[in-house]
């Protein structure tokens, strides 16, 4: 069972793991772990700037490359692979918000620096339940009459939002918040209202330390309204079924990972005169894994077509391989753990920093027994 890409998408995964074998390896990972940086910008500007990952998914006329959703995947993958800990999931799920709710205005003012890697940007949904759902959302947008009908500020956010993917780090912070009228879409510029007492972001101590997340704190912070008053969620919730589906192909990427690194040590380990890969029951570690990483590809990647054509499936898609991708990533990293023995246990190997991206990554936007439900819910009668 194995998966084929088109020759492009092949060149783009070379480029995409040539570029992170090269900057984020292990040591590079290891060197952010608990790090008051939160990220490596070197790398970032490249990945940006000479790579063009950021606007893959972005229009030209925002200074993207109008790709799709399956190039982005295969982005994702490879980054899930190599760990990286950088805001790209963060970033592109914020110009996703963007897009679907349909602001031109607002797609012109703030597309092309997200396209060119210049703003650093997440979306703050999740509250104290840690749930991406509509009846959750209870931070309230105040009409300040300022600025509200003319693109300018006009708005108060106040709230709490929690698990925000690099949210000390962004610039610009897309928060879900109420109004009379229902939840909408607000931007808030983090550079001018972080030096206000009203936005506090707390670093968030975390399983996965590749991962940074933050609690944000919004006291009467000065916001602009994306889109319309009240009309937010329809693109909130499609944003979260793209997320889905990034991660989902990540998560492909670190069990892929993860599989390699056991075979590569059960052909290297010697016990009793013979490699530990020829013993029947690592075989059938390693078999029923690859199945697993092989049927997770698929569902990640039909998911994401579904999502590069605005398939009406594409919410069935997204949690569908949602549930399947986090069983096999976390059972590709612990099983990789096992098979490396002692030495997958301790501080030194990597293989723990895997299963903690695993272990992480299986509770973010619901676990696997959630998104089993909203497939039963959406599976026609």
């Amino acid at each position: 069972m194995t998966s084929s890409f088109s020759t492009e998408l092949e060149e783009l995964r070379s480029a995409v793991r040539s570029f992170l074998d090269d900057t984020t390896g292990e040591n590079a990972v290891r060197a952010y772990l608990g790090a008051a940086e939160e990220f490596d910008r070197t790398a970032w500007s490249v990945l940006a700037e000479q790579l063009g990952l950021l606007g893959l998914a972005i229009p030209e006329e925002y200074g993207g490359a109008d790709h799709g959703f399956t190039e982005l995947a295969v982005v994702f993958e490879e980054m899930g692979r190599a760990l990286y800990g950088g805001p790209f999931l963060a970033t592109v799920a914020a110009g996703q918000a963007i897009l679907l709710i349909g602001d031109a205005a607002a797609s012109a003012d703030l597309l092309p620096a997200i396209a060119s890697g210049q703003t650093v940007a997440t979306v703050a949904v999740a509250e104290r339940d840690g749930r991406w759902e509509e009846a959750s959302v209870q931070t309230r947008a105040t009409r300040t009459g300022d600025g509200a009908d003319a693109g300018g500020a006009g708005w108060r956010l106040d709230g709490t939002k929690m698990f925000v993917l690099d949210g000390c780090a962004a610039d610009l912070i897309l928060v879900a918040a109420r109004t009379d009228r229902g939840v909408g879409l607000f931007a808030v510029d983090a550079a001018t209202a972080g030096t206000a007492v009203g936005l506090r972001r707390t670093p968030l101590a975390t399983l996965d330390q590749t991962r940074k997340q933050a609690r944000i704190d919004l006291d009467g912070v000065e916001a602009r309204l994306i889109g319309a008053e009240g009309a937010g969620w329809a693109a909130v919730e499609g944003t979260y079924q793209r997320v889905l589906v990034a991660l989902a192909a990540e998560q492909v990427g670190g069990a892929a990972r993860a599989l390699e690194m056991a075979v590569d040590y059960a052909r290297s380990r010697f016990q009793f005169g013979r490699p530990v890969g020829s013993f029947q029951s690592i075989k059938h570690k390693c078999a029923d894994v690859l199945i697993e990483v092989e049927s997770a590809r698929s569902a990640a990647y039909a998911a994401a077509a579904a999502a590069a054509t605005d398939d009406p499936e594409l919410p069935l898609l997204a949690s569908l391989a949602a549930a399947y991708c986090t069983e096999a990533h976390l059972h590709a990293a612990s099983e990789n753990i096992q098979i490396h023995g002692g030495i997958g246990f301790t501080w030194e190997h990597p293989a723990h920093l895997y299963f903690k991206r695993a272990s992480s990554a299986r509770l973010m936007f619901g676990d696997p027994a959630y998104h089993r439900e909203r497939v039963a819910q959406l599976i026609p009668e």
